[in-house]
C-alpha cells in the first residue's frame, strides 16, 4: 500500500513556491560551513522534534493512534483480503517491502517503489509525485487505487462497522462518520508516531564524542561541503530532505515513455522526471534505493551521484561528477549508516472480529 521520506541558504527559484516543491540550486553559502564538532550550536539545526505538524481536526490521542495501528495492519481492507498497509511498507523491512517496486493488487508490479513512511509526518508533500498534500490523504489514496488494494469500499464500510471498530471509532473520533475518509485519519495518526531521530548522529550533535566513528565523523564533513559531496543541498536539516523534487539523472529516465514524475502534477521543465528526494533517516534499513528501486546499496547509490548521473536530458543543476575516491564514498556511507535509529521491539495489534 502506498501510504503510504539543499546546502543551508539555498537560492530558490522563483516558481518554486508556486510549485509547492522547493526547488533548489546550490550556491556554496558560507552557511554551509558548520563546526563539525559534537555538541557545537552549528550542529543543532539537525536535530528533528519528538512531535511532528498534525491538523487541527486531528490531534493525535492514544484512541487515535491505536486504531490506526489496527487499521495499518488489517489485511481485510484490501479488495482480495490479504493486502494491507503494512504489506507494502512493514515494520521488519524498514517501513518499506525490499522491493525494486512495489506489488499491487493480485501481485501486479507497480512502476514506482514503495515510499518508507519513517518521517513522512514532516513532508510538506507525500508520494514520490507529490500528489497527495497530507497523510490523511495519502492514507485513502491506495484504498481507492484499483492497481493498488482496489478496496471494495462497501465491503469496507461493513467492516469497519462491526462491534470492535465501531467502538474504536467512537472512542477516537466521536460524532464523525465511520468511514474510509476518518480511517485515513486514524492510520495518518499512527503513522505520525513512526519517527527516527535518536540515531548515532543525533547523540553526537548532542555531545556524545563517541556516538560516531572517525569515518563516520568525515564521512558528515564530506556529506556538508560543497566542494565534495554536496549531499546536503537535496538533504538538508533536519530530516534529511529538502521537500523538494529533483531529476537525478537514473538510467530508467532513459527509456522510452519515461516516467515524468512531479511533472505530470506540475508540467513545468524543471520537474520532468524529477522525484521527491526522500529522507536518509533510517536510510540503511530500507534497500533498494530511489523511485525505481534502482541501487541496491547504499554504495551504489553514492557511486550513481559520483558519476554525475546516467541520463543528463533534464538533469538537475545540483547533479554534477564528485570525483570522490573511494575512501571518501566508503566514509559518506558510514555517514548514512550513522543515521539509523536503535529499532525498539514492534508489537502487532489485534484485529477486531467481524
Amino acid at each position: 500500500m502506498k501510504l503510504s521520506q539543499l546546502l543551508v541558504k539555498p537560492t530558490l527559484l522563483p516558481l518554486s513556491l508556486l510549485l509547492g516543491s522547493l526547488i533548489t540550486i546550490s550556491t556554496a553559502s558560507a552557511d554551509s560551513k558548520y563546526v563539525a564538532q559534537p555538541g557545537h550550536p552549528s550542529l543543532q539545526k539537525w536535530l528533528l522534534p519528538d512531535e511532528p505538524p498534525y491538523p487541527a481536526d486531528n490531534k493525535p490521542s492514544p484512541a487515535r493512534i491505536a486504531l490506526g495501528k489496527q487499521l495499518y495492519f488489517d489485511p481485510r481492507i484490501g479488495r482480495d483480503g490479504n493486502m494491507s498497509c503494512a504489506t507494502c511498507h512493514s515494520p521488519m523491512l524498514g517501513w518499506s517491502d525490499g522491493l525494486p517496486t512495489a506489488k499491487g493488487f493480485k501481485s501486479q508490479v507497480l512502476g514506482r517503489a514503495s515510499p518508507v513512511i519513517t518521517n513522512t509526518a514532516f513532508n510538506s508533500l507525500q508520494m514520490w509525485d507529490g500528489r497527495k498534500k497530507s497523510l490523511e490523504d495519502q492514507a485513502t489514496g491506495p484504498m481507492e487505487a484499483t492497481v493498488e488494494m482496489n478496496t471494495d469500499m462497501i465491503a469496507l464500510k461493513r467492516l469497519l462497522n462491526n462491534n470492535g471498530y465501531r467502538e474504536a471509532f467512537a472512542e477516537a473520533y466521536p460524532g464523525e462518520p465511520v468511514n474510509a475518509t476518518t480511517a485515513g485519519k486514524a492510520i495518518a495518526a499512527f503513522e505520525r508516531t513512526i519517527i527516527s531521530n535518536n540515531s548515532a548522529f543525533d547523540r553526537w550533535v548532542k555531545g556524545d564524542t563517541n556516538a560516531m566513528s572517525v569515518q563516520q565523523v568525515q564521512g558528515f564533513k564530506l556529506f556538508i561541503d560543497p566542494d565534495k559531496g554536496n549531499c546536503e543541498v537535496c538533504h538538508s536539516a533536519p530530516n534529511f530532505t529538502d521537500n523538494g523534487f529533483h531529476n537525478v539523472g537514473l538510467a530508467s529516465y532513459g527509456k522510452e515513455n519515461p516516467d515524468m514524475g512531479r511533472y505530470a502534477q506540475k508540467p513545468i521543465r524543471i520537474l520532468k522526471g524529477a522525484f521527491k528526494t526522500p529522507t536518509l533517516r533510517d536510510i540503511e534499513l530500507s534497500a533498494p534505493y530511489f523511485h525505481d528501486g534502482s541501487s541496491s546499496t547504499l554504495m551504489e547509490a553514492v557511486q550513481h551521484y559520483n558519476r554525475g548521473g546516467e541520463v543528463k536530458q533534464d538533469l538537475s543543476p545540483n547533479i554534477k561528477p564528485l570525483k570522490l575516491n573511494q575512501q571518501e564514498m566508503e566514509a559518506i556511507v558510514a555517514f548514512m549508516k550513522a543515521l539509523t535509529t536503535p529499532q525498539k521491539p514492534f508489537k502487532l495489534p489485534l484485529l477486531p472480529l467481524e
